[in-house]
């Protein structure tokens, strides 16, 4: 029975969040990047590493650590 139910939670979460939790739409890309120094860099790079993800590539994502 926990089995079941945890096996249906896993495919549920699976199907419910497939395509939604990788992409970022353009008007996320130019609020992300407005603040930027180099805007069009900025977008150049991001939307690249949205086509990547897309394609099955790897891509390098930063990891800023936490200060107290």
């Amino acid at each position: 029975m926990k089995f079941t139910l945890n096996l249906s939670i896993f495919l549920f979460s699976l199907f419910m969040f497939n395509d939604k939790s990788l992409s970022l739409t353009k008007y996320q890309i130019e609020k992300i990047c407005e603040k930027k120094r180099n805007e069009l860099t900025c977008k150049k790079n991001l939307q690249e590493k949205i086509l990547n993800l897309q394609k099955g590539n790897l891509i390098e994502i930063p990891v800023i650590p936490y200060k107290r």
